[in-house]
């Protein structure tokens, strides 16, 4: 807004042509905007995936179908486009020629990608409503129609072909390949799929990976060749991130998407041990969160509902913080909150109070501040549901739900029903067709 706005109002005025009305009234009377286009064909464990995108979508569609607001008579706004395009791809050129690592290729791959994003935001500008003075709600909904035919012709192709469907997002798709298939026959099978879309519009070959979680839409785990796991939103991560919590979680993800139910229940089990045996210190078991409340906020709220992360700082004679601190903490036997300071913090607190700067008799640090660390006194029962209901559960939809049960079980004791865990499988996602 700050900078596509004015480049059009500065041509419109060099011009000496009038600027264009909003148009409130028609915009409201055209109706809720349809965006692209969102697929969730499988949950579970996808093997040999690939992923294929369709380069910068939404002002490709502009670009090849001119597309623009029906406001902008001058047609700055695709000329722009056009323009920063061009740019764009001479400084991508300069980038690669130039020497790996060096100031002139830094600054041309800089250039250019601030350029893409430039280029990426044409198509939110036009959809910007009463925000945007040359905003046109038909033309968005016209590109991100096209948006979903495009996606719509890449999907059908790869069904034709036999392809097992994972995900899609607006413009690109996660899918598994035949097991045997080589990377030279995956980009082949892209480059066939995007010679058949519309002029201008390229499908490129994103990516391939041993293995996919697919979890729910835009939260997935993607584990590479050579090991890296990958996460992928917020489903698959705890805003707490307990330490203990996330490592259990990356070492079960990698186990089940290589297809080591064994690995994952052992991994399990050795946490629960861990936690019982109180082999964690303080640190692993803590969360860390930012504030959102003043302390006057938070006290005019305190009588009807408390919470962990302030009464820890409360408990620990802290009567001042700012919102967007962040904050460690853990929940002690008995339910009491304990604060964990950070270094750097019982530093700044110590200097404090060396400056004579809190009130007489309040306790800047807790009086265990040099040793709560290293504490073993957290709530057993607690941190078992944590485990379960915060990390372990996100591996839900990797397994058949008996399986999970049976699998995640905190309790030790043998189901009615339990079978041999060598015998359990992850949900797989596998593509069947064996045709090149």
């Amino acid at each position: 807004m700050g900078i596509l706005e004015p480049m059009l109002v500065r041509a419109y005025l060099r011009a000496g042509i009038a600027l264009p009305q909003q148009g409130v009234e028609e915009d409201s009377a055209h109706g809720s905007h349809e965006g692209g286009a969102v697929h969730l064909f499988a949950t579970g464990i996808g093997e040999h995936v690939v992923k294929a995108d369709v380069a910068s979508l939404y002002p490709s569609l502009m670009r090849s179908f001119r597309i623009g607001p029906a406001c902008d008579h001058l047609g700055v706004l695709l000329g722009i486009l056009d323009r920063l395009t061009d740019l764009r791809l001479a400084h991508k050129a300069m980038a690669h020629s130039a020497t790996p690592g060096s100031l002139e290729a830094n600054m041309h791959d800089a250039t250019q990608a601030a350029m893409k994003i430039l280029i990426n935001a044409a198509y939110g500008y036009m959809g910007a409503g009463s925000m945007a003075l040359f905003a046109d709600m038909r033309a968005a909904d016209e590109v991100t129609r096209r948006g979903r035919e495009v996606l719509a012709q890449v999907l059908d192709a790869l069904r034709e072909r036999g392809m097992a469907l994972i995900e899609a997002d607006t413009d690109g798709v996660y899918f598994a390949v035949p097991a045997s298939w080589t990377e030279d026959q995956e980009r082949q099978l892209v480059a066939d799929i995007g010679a058949a879309l519309p002029a201008g519009i390229r499908l490129e070959y994103e990516g391939r990976y041993r293995a996919m979680f697919s979890h729910e839409v835009k939260n997935y785990a993607l584990l590479t060749y050579d090991g890296q796991l990958v996460v992928h939103g917020v489903a698959l991560r705890s805003s707490r991130a307990e330490p203990f919590g996330e490592r259990f979680l990356r070492q079960a993800l990698f186990s089940t998407m290589t297809g080591n139910v064994v690995g994952a229940h052992k991994a399990f089990l050795e946490t629960v041990e861990a936690l019982r045996q109180r082999l964690f210190p303080a640190t692993e078991v803590a969360a860390r969160v930012r504030l959102s409340k003043s302390p006057e906020a938070y006290q005019t709220r305190r009588t009807g509902h408390t919470e962990q992360a302030y009464e820890a700082l409360l408990a620990a004679g802290r009567t001042k913080w700012v919102p967007g601190e962040r904050v460690r903490f853990y929940r002690a036997s008995g339910g009491t909150s304990v604060w964990i300071p950070d270094e750097s913090e019982a530093i700044s607190f110590d200097e404090e109070a060396r400056a004579g700067e809190h009130k007489l008799n309040e306790p800047l640090l807790p009086s265990y501040a040099h040793d709560v660390k290293n504490r073993h006194d957290y709530d057993l029962e607690y941190y078992l549901r944590v485990l379960v209901t915060s990390y372990a559960s996100r591996l839900r939809k990797a397994y058949a739900a008996e399986d999970f049960e049976q699998l995640f079980r905190v309790d030790e004791q043998l189901g009615l029903f339990d079978r041999p865990i060598e015998g359990i499988e992850p949900v797989w996602i596998r593509c069947q067709t064996t045709s090149t």
